[in-house]
């Protein structure tokens, strides 16, 4: 019995659900997006509310009943307001700046890193502070997670782009040489 899948997602002011064919499309105060639906899963709306039921209990099923209902409640959250994510950026000279649809950063390497912003998504910089920031919770993550992965922090000093309140497990350098080389 999927638990999340049961739950039934209530839709707060200004947000509207409909099902077109074998989509869902969410419209609210910060934009529309649409998702297409398991098949198999069906999707109710009533009273402000959306319910999900499935056909049956096999754990394809299962699995696909609670998908859809997170996709949609992830959906209805994104309309309503927006997801962020906030990455910092440490390391002596590594900065970010914010010139157009276009993210520049220099991370130590012999060149500027430029990566474009997609579509539905704003970026922000601030001290040291990258602010990813849009109504689709998969764009944002994944737009953070592209730009953490060109300079990853890395163990010994910290250095590198890591996301807010990341832990970075620090290791000890080397031990310096004893003088007894032969």
């Amino acid at each position: 019995m999927s638990r999340v899948g049961n739950r039934p997602i209530s839709l707060g002011d200004g947000v509207s659900v409909e099902r077109v064919g074998g989509e869902i499309r969410v419209k609210g105060p910060k934009g529309s997006l649409a998702q297409r639906v398991p098949p198999g899963i069906d999707v109710r709306v009533e009273d402000r509310r959306v319910h999900f039921a499935r056909p049956d209990d096999s754990k394809q099923s299962r699995a696909l009943h609670g998908l859809a209902r997170a996709l949609v409640a992830n959906m209805v959250r994104g309309v309503q307001e927006p997801f962020v994510r906030e990455l910092e950026i440490q390391g002596v000279g590594y900065r970010a700046e914010v010139s157009g649809r276009k993210v520049t950063l220099s991370l130590g390497f012999s060149h500027p890193v430029e990566v474009a912003i997609p579509e539905g998504i704003s970026v922000s910089v601030d001290r040291g502070m990258v602010r990813v920031q849009g109504i689709d919770k998969q764009k944002v993550g994944q737009f953070a997670a592209d730009l953490r992965s060109i300079r990853p922090p890395e163990p010994y000093k910290g250095k590198g782009v890591r996301y807010a309140q990341e832990i970075v497990r620090r290791k000890v350098g080397k031990a310096g040489a004893t003088g007894t080389g032969a």
